[in-house]
Formats: C-alpha cells, sequence, structure tokens
C-alpha cells in the first residue's frame, strides 16, 4: 500500500488534531456533547453552565496541551539533530534541572527562612523559568568557548548533576507540606495554567516555533555532519545559538508553566520520522508541530478518564516508542 502524499498527510494531521481539541474540551467529570463544544467556541446554541465549563475551566488546559506537545516535540526534535543522538530530549541541556531548581528553592527554600513564600505575579512559573534561564546562560557561556557538541552535551548533563544534588538537600531540609507542594509540581500538571499566564506562554511558544523556521537549513546541513554545513558556509555557533533560544523558549517555558513533562520531546520525533519517512526538517518541523499536539492532547484526554497524572500517561506513551528506537537502531547516532 501506498504511502499517501505530504500534503494529504498534512491534512490528516491537521484534522485530527482539531478534532481531538473539541474531544479534549467534552471530556471531563461533565461529558459535553462535541455539538455542543463547537456552539460553545462559536457561539451557538448551548447552556450557561456548559458554555462557562468550556469556555472558563477546560479551554486553557486545552490550548496548553495543543502549545505544550508541539513545543516539547519540536525541542526534541532539535537536539536530537544537533548532538545526533537519538535518545536526546528537550532537556538535555539541564532546563528540567535548572526549573526544577527554582521550584524548589521557591517551594522548599524560602520556608527555611522563616518566609511563608513571596508573592510573584506568576508563582511557581516564574521561578522554574528563572532557574531553566540561569542553566542555559551558563551553558550558553560555555558554547562560546568549546567547538564539540558533545563536551556541551556533557556539560550539560553535569550541570543537571550538580542541581538534582542542591534539590535533593533543600528537600532534606524542607517540611512536609513544602515537601508534598514540590512533589506534586514534578508530576506535571496541564491545568494550572491561568488566563494571565497563558498570554506569557503562547507568545513564548510561538516566537520559539518560528524561531524552529529558522533552524530548518542549519538542521539539515548538520545531519551531513558539521565539517560538511562549514564548507557549505553554515555559521556553527549562530546556528547553534538559535538552537539553544529555540530550545530555551520552547521547552523551558512549558517546564515553567506545566512542571516537567516527560517522553513526549524524546518520543515524538521518532513517530514522526516513521511516519513521513523523511529526513528533511521542511517536512519534519511542521510534521512534529501537529504530531506532538495529537499525543499531549491524547495524553490530557486519557489521564481525565482515568483520573492520572500526565506525567504518568506521558511515561506509558513513550516508553514503548524508545524501546522500539533502541531495538531498531541498536546505536546512539541518528
Amino acid at each position: 500500500m501506498r504511502r499517501p502524499g505530504t500534503l494529504i498527510l498534512f491534512l490528516l494531521l491537521s484534522f485530527l488534531t482539531i478534532f481531538l481539541f473539541l474531544i479534549d474540551l467534552g471530556v471531563g467529570s461533565v461529558s459535553i456533547p462535541l455539538n455542543e463544544v463547537w456552539n460553545a467556541i462559536f457561539g451557538g446554541d448551548v447552556s450557561i453552565v456548559n458554555r462557562q465549563i468550556i469556555l472558563d475551566i477546560r479551554l486553557n488546559k486545552a490550548i496548553v496541551a495543543l502549545l505544550a506537545g508541539a513545543a516539547l516535540s519540536v525541542s526534541g526534535l532539535q537536539m536530537q539533530t544537533l548532538f545526533k543522538n537519538p535518545l536526546a530530549g528537550p532537556y538535555v541541556l539541564g532546563i528540567s534541572s535548572g526549573a526544577s531548581l527554582g521550584v524548589a528553592v521557591f517551594i522548599l527554600g524560602i520556608p527555611l527562612f522563616g518566609a511563608s513564600g513571596i508573592d510573584l505575579p506568576f508563582g511557581l512559573a516564574g521561578a522554574a523559568w528563572a532557574g531553566a534561564a540561569i542553566i542555559l546562560i551558563f551553558i550558553g557561556i560555555m558554547s562560546q568557548r568549546i567547538k564539540d557538541i558533545m563536551v556541551i552535551l556533557i556539560l550539560g548533563m553535569m550541570f543537571s548533576s550538580g542541581v538534582s544534588a542542591i534539590v535533593q538537600i533543600l528537600q532534606y531540609l524542607s517540611h512536609d507540606e513544602a515537601l508534598k507542594s514540590y512533589v506534586i509540581w514534578t508530576m506535571g500538571s496541564l491545568g494550572e495554567v491561568t488566563g494571565r499566564q497563558l498570554i506569557v506562554l503562547v507568545p513564548a511558544v510561538l516566537i520559539g516555533l518560528a524561531l524552529a523556521i529558522f533552524t530548518i537549513k542549519p538542521l539539515n546541513l548538520l545531519l551531513l555532519g558539521e565539517d560538511y554545513a562549514v564548507t557549505m558556509g553554515l555559521n556553527i555557533k549562530i546556528s547553534r545559538n538559535l538552537l539553544f533560544l529555540s530550545t530555551t523558549l520552547l521547552a523551558g517555558t512549558v517546564t515553567a508553566f506545566c512542571g516537567p513533562i516527560g517522553f513526549i520531546g524524546m518520543a515524538m520525533p521518532h513517530i514522526t520520522r516513521m511516519i513521513t519517512s523523511n529526513s528533511d526538517h521542511k517536512i519534519l518541523i511542521p510534521a512534529t508541530i501537529l504530531t506532538g499536539a495529537i499525543t499531549l492532547i491524547i495524553s490530557d484526554i486519557i489521564s481525565k478518564l482515568l483520573v492520572l497524572p500526565i506525567n504518568a500517561v506521558t511515561a506509558l506513551i513513550g516508553i514503548p516508542v524508545i524501546v522500539i528506537v533502541v531495538l531498531r537502531n541498536k546505536a546512539i547516532t541518528v
């Protein structure tokens, strides 16, 4: 059986994204028919209660699932190509660890000094964002002096280990209530993003995706090796920094506002390569945006139906994909 053309594939993925988005709005403790979901969004006839449930409660979460899935998946694709490692994910440079440090300081560190907390405009999200940014600044500074991309990867892992040690110390010293709040954040959540936070999340993710579009040519050249890319006129330093910036905006923003959501960034680029049978990032990036959004929306639907943490669902979806990739490749080189 022949594979559908690229245009047909994108049309199918787009339709599936919209359909699942509407389904997500209807699923929850109160089930709402699809036609009422449609009417609530486009101003049709629907009960006041159902309209409020959809527009005031579920719409934000569905938008976050859509954007977070796209952002994590694209950042994972960028890191896998840059590091030539199929097991690289959006948190490979220490973004997740940096975010965890920011949240740990906010939740666990502040009470140790007798304070009840700091009323920041974005609370935990702001703290996570700051922590992720600090780690990426250090990595960015080091990348200016180091040409070997694998050394930068190792440095990112070292930073992550150091940050994890600090977080563990804060956990050991913290009070039970603060520790519980931190553990809940580490589970990840799509439903805690407020309308005010969404005003920051949406443009940040869209800018990160726009930057990812500008990395299409560099990523295609990097597939053939850095030496070849240089001979073709690619500025490795500028391209690397652009990729770091895009990944920071995508994965850093999602981690800041939603907590660490695992396996989506690592698994979805592989699924996209399988269904497109293509290595051209001109096709891979937009396809990955759609497949990532679809997968996290499905994960959100499952988590609501089974009352499970979103991270548990994404792990159950992502782990089999990673196992298949390892068995198929029998190597760590893309």
